[in-house]
């Protein structure tokens, strides 16, 4: 199916992340294709978000690539042990980008199950299963996606988002985002968006 290309990123970043609902983000690693559909995410822009890394435009080493070319990946690391993936968005010097909240996972499931539970997938309980991929970090973990990836062109061909097998009616629910009550009156943002009833939602 078609890989997403530039101008898909280079739009409102609210728009990209409803957008990016259903589609499959796509990592080969070791000769391994690694696939999950995205199910969940959330907006972060930096000219008005006090939960944006870079917020009133807060130019760092670190936040640089937020302001850079749409379609790169953005991976951070918190509690220093999980990492989370973006993708930005908007023209070069905007400052946003869309995390990835959650995906169902869809092929490389065997090697997901290693990543996350150090056994094989068909050893992988039913409540493992569940949260297998239904968060950040976890998504990461499953997915092979790490600070080696920051930066890096989703327009390539070893990490990026394409669209899905099939065109496909979604029911998206619009609410608040998760774990940022450091932000003030950003809390009540309704930047996070989700396919509705899809049991890889991080939190419903």
């Amino acid at each position: 199916m078609k890989k997403l290309g530039r101008e898909f990123y280079n739009r409102p970043t609210l728009e990209v992340a409803k957008d990016l609902l259903g589609k499959y983000l796509v990592h080969h690693r070791g000769g391994k294709q690694l696939i999950g559909k995205i199910v969940e995410t959330e907006a972060y822009m930096a000219d008005l978000d006090k939960a944006c890394h870079a917020y009133n435009n807060k130019l760092t080493p670190r936040t640089q690539v937020l302001f850079g070319l749409p379609g790169t990946a953005y991976v951070y690391l918190i509690y220093g042990m999980y990492h989370c993936f973006n993708v930005v968005t908007e023209e070069e010097g905007k400052g946003a980008a869309v995390l990835i909240r959650a995906i169902e996972p869809i092929e490389g499931l065997e090697t997901m199950g290693v990543n996350r539970y150090k056994k094989s997938f068909h050893d992988v309980s039913k409540s493992q299963l569940k949260n297998l991929t239904n968060g950040p970090g976890k998504l990461c973990i499953a997915m092979e996606i790490t600070k080696a990836n920051n930066e890096m062109d989703l327009c390539g061909d070893r990490l990026y988002i394409r669209e899905a097998d099939e065109k496909a009616s979604l029911d998206i629910v619009t609410t608040t985002r998760i774990n940022i009550d450091y932000a003030e009156e950003a809390i009540d943002f309704p930047w996070r968006f989700y396919i509705k009833d899809n049991p890889y939602v991080s939190k419903k």
